[in-house]
């Protein structure tokens, strides 16, 4: 398999011979606000530009969304996807929500915003593990920050899901989303034994509730559970609550005596498992 960070969680994916785009945040770099209630809410975001034009970002087979936060589906995504990209969401919500070509508005306050006269009209839900072009695509479960942020910010944070990629040829993949370290995590590495795991790491932060995607911390303990993994973080330095750095991370894990776990590529780069 091939990965190819685009910049923050959004991701090219190479798989059985198929191409996945995942969580697309095609805006222009500062093109948007800061999410309320977040870390550095004063800074414009994307932070930094797309390393490649959006036209070979979206020159693939099929989408992937985990969920349709600002930072995984926005209103250029929703413009320059083809209408009948076929197109992988979590539930009939999303559904709905994206066959319409919406996405969150944030620059007037978080509401709906549609491309006006598109629908997209193959837009389908991951229950049921949907087999596509030969790739199995699981859903399984993850959690956008702690079950106390949950409890008190469930309508912000939103549900969120994970995928585990599996095909005849290829080694099993689990890309988590967004999501920290829990139960949930854990036990989908112990049932399906990924060999590859693509973790959002950025430390995203809600201001009084803590991260709400994987830390350093979660990281090491991803490497604890899947000793024989390819770990790949992504989700970096691109959206202004994701404190963390890939610099950090590379720090944190040389005093973990954990370097040569975690791949951690630049934007454009490609890892190849």
């Amino acid at each position: 398999m091939k990965i190819r960070q685009i910049r923050s969680a959004t991701l090219v994916i190479e798989y059985g011979g198929v191409k996945f785009l995942i969580d697309p945040w095609l805006a222009a770099k500062d093109s948007m606000p800061g999410f309320p209630g977040c870390a550095n809410p004063e800074l414009r975001q994307p932070i930094t530009p797309l390393p490649l034009p959006i036209d070979e970002i979206v020159d693939v087979d099929a989408v992937i969304v985990t969920h349709v936060h600002t930072d995984h589906w926005d209103h250029t995504a929703a413009e320059r996807i083809p209408a009948d990209m076929p197109i992988f969401v979590q539930h009939a919500a999303d559904k709905a929500f994206i066959r319409q070509a919406g996405s969150i508005d944030l620059e007037n306050g978080i509401h709906p915003r549609y491309v006006e006269g598109k629908t997209f009209t193959d837009v389908r839900v991951l229950t049921g593990n949907p087999i596509f072009k030969g790739v199995k695509l699981k859903k399984v479960a993850g959690q956008h920050g702690s079950d106390d942020a949950l409890s008190v910010a469930y309508d912000a944070l939103l549900e969120v899901c994970g995928v585990v990629f599996s095909h005849p040829s290829e080694k099993t993949l689990y890309l988590a989303g967004d999501t920290v370290w829990n139960e949930y995590v854990e036990a989908n590495i112990r049932q399906y034994k990924p060999d590859a795991i693509v973790l959002n790491a950025g430390d995203a932060q809600v201001i009084g509730l803590g991260n709400i995607i994987m830390n350093n911390e979660d990281v090491c303990r991803v490497c604890a559970a899947a000793p024989a993994a390819t770990i790949i973080a992504s989700h970096f330095e691109a959206a202004h609550h994701a404190l963390n750095t890939r610099a950090e991370l590379r720090r944190h894990l040389a005093q973990a005596g954990l370097s040569g776990r975690v791949l951690i590529p630049e934007d454009g780069e490609t890892c190849t498992v």
